[in-house]
């Protein structure tokens, strides 16, 4: 089903975690899937080395027409896949920011109040084949809670996008990640930081 698309001003997203958790290309597939959607998207990106603690980000800016300024300052959605990122986004949430939270890697999310969906993304990758893939299940989830860009679109980037031999496993990944993501969504399961925290869902 194709969504009327409303946007009312820029877009802006990212990908944090630790380094190796596939955050850059998951940011890739879903820049490319809005770029197909007609969408103007500006990318950046920031890896430390293990040395420094190992943080990775990619965050997206999105808009309609000419983006403004290519780096976030005021998050739209969020991913979190690992503790050592939290600190790096807490300043740039807001009430209305969707949070997507691996409670298999963080323990303490940030502080304040947003929309939150806590998963143990890296076991459910692990069930379905390889914890490496625990970074498509969170483009999944965002996906499925209402996510900037429509699945068909995702789908494909993925497909294009997806490692040499991994097509299929990372296939998997995102459709389990929009399934989530709908049970989420579809049974109004939005609560707060406070109310998720510890919480496991699956």
């Amino acid at each position: 089903m194709n969504r009327v698309r409303v946007m009312p001003r820029e877009i802006e997203i990212r990908f944090s975690g630790s380094g190796g958790q596939g955050l850059i290309l998951s940011a890739k597939m879903l820049s490319a899937a809005l770029a197909s959607e007609g969408l103007n998207v500006a990318q950046s990106q920031s890896y430390e080395p293990t040395s420094r603690g190992g943080l990775s980000r990619s965050d997206l800016v999105v808009s309609d027409g000419e983006v403004d300024f290519p780096l976030v300052t005021a998050l739209d959605y969020l991913v979190i896949m690992h503790q050592v990122a939290v600190g790096a986004s807490a300043e740039l949430l807001k009430s209305e920011t969707v949070v997507i939270i691996d409670s298999s890697k963080v323990d303490s999310p940030p502080p304040g109040e947003y929309t939150c969906y806590s998963l143990p993304l890296t076991e459910i990758a692990r069930s379905i084949g390889s914890g490496r893939v625990a970074n498509i299940i969170a483009l999944g989830t965002m996906t499925g809670v209402g996510g900037p860009s429509g699945r068909e679109a995702v789908d494909k980037a993925v497909a294009e996008m997806a490692p040499r031999g991994f097509r299929e496993l990372n296939l998997k990944a995102f459709s389990e990640g929009v399934r989530l993501g709908e049970e989420f969504a579809g049974a109004s399961a939005v609560q707060s930081r406070e109310a998720l925290a510890g919480d496991i869902r699956g």
